[in-house]
């Protein structure tokens, strides 16, 4: 693992997430809106979205129809716009914050482990790994888990193997590396400095 580690840090040594964000629930909303879609498709419109609704309380008033037509761009966006007001509506609940709490994240629409993951890691630094495309795809061709791993036990080898290390700069060096690096096409194998513990040319993946 600390060839991993170490080989991380001389590439991406200063990770950090690439949504945009000024307040906490901005992050927790930003991220629910990034399922299927892209970061930068996501920057996108909530440049929009959270200029025109600065705050939970217009968010709970906003007219479906007009989330709509800002987020159109980034897909799904009938089912996320309404996770958007919802959302807004059930943090009022809790005094209009984000808290520390993975059930009631994982309570929210839209919001599953990933999600809460992100949102925990950033901004309560808890030591947790949110297991995207970019991530489960790296991990497979490291041979830290198999190609028939959910994200769920993907992030429980993760956590294990990597126990000893800061996960919350790992989460963020894995997704940049798989974003950027070991993308899956053409990912950079000859400069790949972890190409001969890689298990991508015997892998379909």
């Amino acid at each position: 693992m600390n060839k991993i580690v170490d080989y991380l840090d001389e590439l991406i040594p200063n990770p950090k997430c690439e949504l945009n964000y000024n307040k906490d629930y901005e992050l927790l909303l930003a991220t629910m809106l990034s399922a299927q879609t892209t970061d930068k498709r996501v920057n996108e419109v909530t440049s929009i979205l959270f200029k025109k609704y600065d705050s939970l309380a217009k968010l709970r008033q906003a007219k479906i129809e007009d989330i709509i037509n800002i987020i159109r761009p980034i897909g799904t966006f009938n089912k996320k716009a309404n996770n958007v007001i919802e959302i807004a509506k059930k943090l009022e609940n809790v005094g209009d914050i984000v808290p520390n709490d993975r059930e009631f994240l994982e309570s929210l629409p839209g919001v599953g482990r990933k999600t809460a993951n992100v949102v925990l890691s950033n901004i309560y630094n808890k030591q947790c790994i949110a297991v995207d495309t970019h991530v489960h795809r790296v991990s497979i061709r490291l041979g830290i888990a198999n190609k028939n791993d959910d994200v769920l036990i993907t992030e429980k080898k993760l956590t294990k193997k990597f126990k000893d290390y800061d996960l919350c700069r790992l989460h963020h060096q894995l997704v940049l590396f798989g974003r950027y690096y070991c993308k899956a096409s053409n990912p950079s194998c000859n400069s790949c400095k972890l190409k001969d513990i890689c298990k991508y040319k015997n892998s379909t993946f």
